[in-house]
């Protein structure tokens, strides 16, 4: 069963780890590359995350940091 305080713990990572994935997708030379070329129309839906994925990677990882340091 997941509790508020695990939920409360493991939340921040989540934020960080989606903001990760897709800001690495959308700024690696070869993916980029190859999402423009085998599926651009999903690579473009992609990129209108962009200001999203870049504030989780920053809010989560600064959450995820605050969490660790202070459990």
């Amino acid at each position: 069963m997941m509790y508020a305080t695990k939920l409360d713990f493991f939340f921040p990572f989540f934020v960080f780890f989606y903001g990760i994935l897709v800001v690495f997708v959308l700024e690696a030379g070869v993916l980029k590359k190859l999402g423009l070329a085998q599926m651009p129309f999903q690579y473009a839906q992609l990129g209108a995350h962009k200001s999203l994925a870049w504030l989780c990677f920053w809010v989560g990882g600064l959450w995820s940091l605050q969490n660790l340091i202070f459990s």
